[in-house]
């Protein structure tokens, strides 16, 4: 199933944000964790990752570091700060009232 560009560009923040909170990781791991939790439906891509990190990191909801991956070889990490958890919490609350919604209207009007 293709996803919608506009869908997948809304979930962004609160799946980098989500999968932050687990823990500390960098952006190829990020990417194949997106593949993991959407069972294959979201491909995300390099290009599509690193702004979404990038404005996150400008607006203070994670911060970055470099480290050494198992290989020895420079990586950056990234890890979700108060102020993005605190950013979670609120997408979190606001997805539920658009999944909610949908739910009841599909329930109602587009019976399966």
């Amino acid at each position: 199933m293709e996803m919608s560009k506009d869908l997948v560009a809304a979930s962004a923040t609160p799946l980098v944000l989500a999968i932050l909170a687990e823990g500390d990781s960098y952006g190829y791991a990020i990417i194949k964790r997106v593949a993991e939790l959407s069972g294959g439906h979201l491909h995300w891509t390099d290009g599509m990752l690193y702004p979404v990190l990038h404005r996150l990191e400008r607006h203070g909801l994670i911060a970055a570091k470099w480290g050494a991956s198992e290989s020895g070889r420079s990586r950056k990490y990234y890890r979700t700060t108060k102020e993005g958890r605190a950013q979670l919490a609120l997408q979190r609350q606001q997805w539920e009232v658009v999944d909610d919604t949908l739910r009841g209207i599909w329930l109602h009007a587009c019976p399966a």
